[in-house]
């Protein structure tokens, strides 16, 4: 029998705000509903009902597998990619124990979205996070991250000790970060715009990464995450496009007044800025929400204390890591993109791949991420 989902953090209903307490080890309840406990995953998404109900039907007939194939057909309201196929599906959940977190994308029909998580751990939007972490960091007992993917940031924090949760409002993206990237985290699916199951919990980094761009509602989900905070915890949140960036934003955008009228009290960074910390092991210092067109993206923080240099922690692999040169990089030292469209998103942010008489800096392999720590199972 698994194990109780979240025994320190009760759950409450997303439609009603009922709490939820197991009825069976697969699945939460309170008057008048029932939800689907897939693999330790809640699976807590409105208007998606009809699939939890499918999924319910599979495990209380001891069908499992049969309720995770259900549950990995589910996308989010703005997927434009193919469908998943139910015999690909199958495969998936048959194999999962032996094939390779790109196989497993490959499956799932990720499409474009498998070249973002496969070869994330060296783009330099994932990396300026890591860079915005770490020179606010304060080695966080508890983090709680919105949008979380497939767990980039979380396997970096529950590495280094710090209890995390993760929820997406897709339940494929948990799956993978729990049986791929970042096992020792707790998952959670549910929409950010619906009221959020994880009731009074609070959390010393609250955190949306890459993402915050793209959701709905974004004064309420604004507040949530504000609200999800310890007293003296932080709020960090990555990668907000300009609006007026002279090349045109890579997906949806406000100007920098735009974003003040919803941070108007943060901390925040031109992203280049925190790369370049990385890169040099220095202090990043604040931008503020300038109109300026070559800024691409801006990242903030709210409730942390000054930065510090970007040194060592989150920023660098933990010193057991066991290195790998960057799949990108072939044996005689040229770059391979995935796609055109993943070289004109990210290619002039990889130091990695420039030569070094081209960088403006130098930094050795690990900070430029020539070599990078993958996943066991990558």
């Amino acid at each position: 029998m698994p194990a109780l989902v979240f025994p320190d953090m009760p759950l409450v209903s997303p439609v009603t705000g009922r709490a939820l307490a197991h009825d069976t080890p697969h699945s939460l309840a309170a008057p008048g509903e029932r939800w689907p406990v897939v693999d330790g995953i809640p699976y807590l998404r409105v208007d998606s009902e009809g699939l939890a109900a499918v999924a319910l039907d599979h495990l209380d007939a001891g069908c499992p597998d049969d309720a995770l194939v259900a549950l990995l057909t589910d996308q989010d309201a703005w997927w434009t990619g193919p469908a998943t196929d139910l015999t690909e599906l199958k495969r998936l959940v048959r194999e999962r124990d032996t094939l390779s977190l790109r196989e497993a994308m490959a499956l799932l029909r990720l499409g474009p979205v498998a070249d973002y998580f496969a070869y994330r751990w060296s783009d330099p939007t994932y990396l300026a996070g890591l860079a915005l972490l770490e020179t606010h960091g304060s080695a966080p007992g508890s983090a709680f991250e919105l949008a979380c993917g497939i767990g980039h940031y979380l396997r970096e924090l529950t590495r280094r000790g710090t209890e995390c949760l993760g929820a997406d409002v897709v339940f494929a993206k948990c799956w993978l970060a729990k049986k791929w990237v970042a096992p020792d985290a707790r998952y959670v699916v549910f929409d950010a715009a619906a009221p959020w199951p994880i009731a009074d919990a609070r959390f010393d980094l609250v955190m949306c990464h890459d993402a915050f761009y793209f959701l709905p509602d974004q004064p309420r989900v604004a507040a949530r995450l504000r609200a999800a905070r310890t007293a003296g915890g932080t709020l960090a949140i990555s990668h907000l496009h300009n609006a007026g960036h002279a090349a045109g934003a890579m997906g949806p955008a406000l100007s920098a007044a735009g974003w003040a009228a919803l941070f108007l009290d943060a901390r925040v960074y031109d992203e280049r800025v925190l790369l370049d910390a990385l890169m040099t092991c220095a202090t990043p210092t604040p931008s503020g929400w300038t109109e300026d067109p070559s800024v691409e993206a801006w990242s903030l923080v709210e409730g942390a204390g000054a930065p510090r240099p970007v040194v060592k922690g989150l920023a660098l692999p933990p010193a057991e890591a066991t290195l790998r040169r960057n799949p990108l990089i072939d044996a005689d030292g040229a770059v391979h993109w995935p796609s055109p469209r993943y070289h004109a998103e990210y290619g002039g942010g990889c130091y990695w791949a420039m030569a070094t008489d081209a960088r403006p800096f130098a930094a050795n392999d690990v900070r430029l991420r020539r070599l990078v720590d993958l996943p066991e199972r990558w």
